[in-house]
């Protein structure tokens, strides 16, 4: 039953914070003249993948589920996940005003 109630959350969390920051960032890049159809994809991978490493670093200890798996993503990985992130973040301006 934890197992599920973990899963759940772990849905939960993604759609809400991904939605939030979705929706954010699509904003931030309309403001600043950002083709969200062409280059967008982009910014909502990078929000997914911080929502994942901030997952694996911090919320998966407050959740229901107590078993086996539960530790934290390697530090050196952490940052590969994090600097790749920024770097799709930052990458649609630049194309923007290349292309």
């Amino acid at each position: 039953m934890r197992v599920l109630l973990e899963l759940i959350r772990i849905i939960v969390l993604f759609a809400i914070v991904g939605t939030i920051l979705g929706g954010l960032l699509s904003n931030i890049y309309l403001e600043i003249g950002i083709n969200t159809e062409k280059f967008g994809w982009m910014g909502f991978t990078a929000v997914f993948i911080l929502i994942f490493v901030l997952y694996r670093n911090k919320w998966q200890f407050s959740g229901w589920y107590k078993g086996k798996g539960r530790e934290k993503l390697p530090k050196r990985f952490s940052q590969v996940l994090i600097f790749s992130s920024i770097s799709l973040l930052l990458l649609p301006p630049v194309l923007s005003f290349i292309f």
